[in-house]
């Protein structure tokens, strides 16, 4: 189930317009979505996913994960999401076996005026390993084309390769397999320099994996999702040095409702952090496909850190021309309004907004309106007998930006309305029903 209970932090960003689509948590809504592992390159954000698809009996392993190739996302403002294309996909790396769709989570790196994205995978070969192993593929841009190496990388059985490189130049190799390992890597990104590790003094009960490091203060922080109890939450450890020794601190984000697997990376960009992460929104009843999400993370003054809620809103500003979700919400009335699918039968069309009646409300903050005066709002509605909906700057007692009349229908319609006020800026968006008949609300859009 997803959390009403939402808190996030508005981080003040310019919104562009243009090809990109507008999303927030979950951040990609047109395909299925994991592990993401989210980078900072030339001022822009990247997102390297694992990437699940449903198996068939022709495909992968009915009821189990499927993902034969990658996508890489970018944006500049954490709102609006530019998918790439195929980076990379299993039946053109020469090592992989070319039906195990087990192209899992990966990660990807910058060294060297080159962009390194490593993806763990099944060999064709099993002299090779017998599991798992992690290949690397090379780019000279963070988008590609990427061209694999002709061997995976010799030492490396197991899964979730996470590359870290430190101040002083050198760089590490982490993955998982029961256990977290940690290795050190040679110049060329491409081999290991020291024999494997066990990262020790984390817990000994349950299943860890998807390992992802990073360096604050001096300290190093060794974050990884873990099996306590029947379904992964997000912890982590601390330490002096890329390779431990590690105290375990604490839980970054909680075990998630109807969801088996958590993964996640964590960035620093324009000064704040930033924690990416996955849930099933698209498939609430099949955790094997996935959706990646992104919330707002915060260090306390000794250095740990706070725990993170999941939210819907997510992170970044709207631009009040783009289509306003409203199923994203900021926050929802406990009686007389409720999300649901548009499409049961197509989750990828994405949610509405249900009001069944002048009780309930529904808030979405972190809109940017901007300094020219906005004449018009559009919305994509419907109401079988016909309704009145208000929208309000900032909270239900706000001024009103306007009053929309909704003509009778059992088809969605886009109706247009005036603008009797205009607040320039950034300001929470209220909507509710003026009426006591039923009224569902896919997107609004000032203009």
């Amino acid at each position: 189930m997803l959390l009403r209970k939402l808190t996030y932090f508005l981080i003040l960003l310019v919104v562009l317009t243009g090809g990109t689509a507008g999303a927030q948590n979950p951040l990609i809504t047109n395909q299925f979505s994991a592990d993401p592992s989210a980078r900072v390159f030339n001022g822009r954000v990247y997102v390297y996913p694992s990437h699940d698809i449903l198996a068939t009996k022709e495909r992968g392993r009915l009821g189990w994960f499927c993902m034969e190739d990658y996508h890489v996302f970018s944006s500049a403002n954490l709102t609006d999401w530019t998918d790439h294309g195929v980076i990379v996909t299993q039946n053109k790396v020469p090592w992989v076996k070319p039906d195990s769709y087990s192209m899992w989570a990966p990660d990807c790196v910058f060294r060297n005026g080159k962009y390194y994205f490593y993806f763990p995978t099944t060999p064709k070969d099993t002299t090779v390993s017998k599991g798992f192993t992690v290949g690397v593929a090379v780019a000279d841009k963070p988008t590609g084309p990427f061209v694999p190496q002709l061997l995976p990388i010799k030492g490396v059985r197991g899964i979730d390769p996470n590359v870290f490189i430190d101040k002083d130049g050198q760089a590490y190799l982490y993955w998982s397999q029961g256990n977290i390992y940690g290795a050190k890597l040679k110049e060329n990104m491409l081999e290991l320099a020291s024999e494997p590790i066990t990262l020790g003094e984390l817990p000994t009960k349950g299943l860890k994996e998807g390992p992802y490091m990073l360096e604050r203060n001096g300290t190093y922080y060794l974050t990884y999702p873990h099996v306590e109890n029947k379904i992964e939450r997000l912890e982590y450890a601390t330490g002096t040095s890329p390779l431990g020794p590690f105290k375990v601190q604490g839980v970054i984000m909680d075990e998630f409702t109807g969801c088996w697997t958590n993964h996640h990376s964590i960035i620093n960009f324009q000064n704040q952090w930033y924690l990416f992460y996955h849930h099933n929104d698209l498939s609430p009843n099949f955790d094997k496909a996935r959706s990646i999400r992104l919330d707002s993370l915060f260090f306390e003054p000794n250095g740990n850190i706070r725990k993170v809620m999941p939210t819907l809103r997510g992170a970044g500003l709207t631009d009040a021309r783009q289509k306003i979700q409203l199923d994203r919400y900021s926050r929802l009335s406990s009686t007389g309004a409720s999300i649901a699918f548009l499409d049961t039968a197509n989750t990828f069309q994405g949610w509405k907004t249900d009001f069944a009646s002048s009780l309930g409300w529904v808030q979405y903050n972190g809109v940017a309106f901007g300094k020219k005066a906005l004449k018009t709002v559009t919305l994509r509605v419907q109401a079988a007998a016909g309704a009145t909906v208000q929208l309000r700057a900032d909270g239900p007692t706000g001024p009103v930006l306007a009053l929309v009349t909704v003509p009778k229908g059992g088809q969605w319609q886009e109706v247009k309305a005036p603008l009797s006020a205009f607040r320039a800026g950034t300001h929470g968006l209220y909507v509710a029903p003026k009426t006591t008949t039923p009224v569902a609300i896919d997107w609004v859009r000032f203009e």
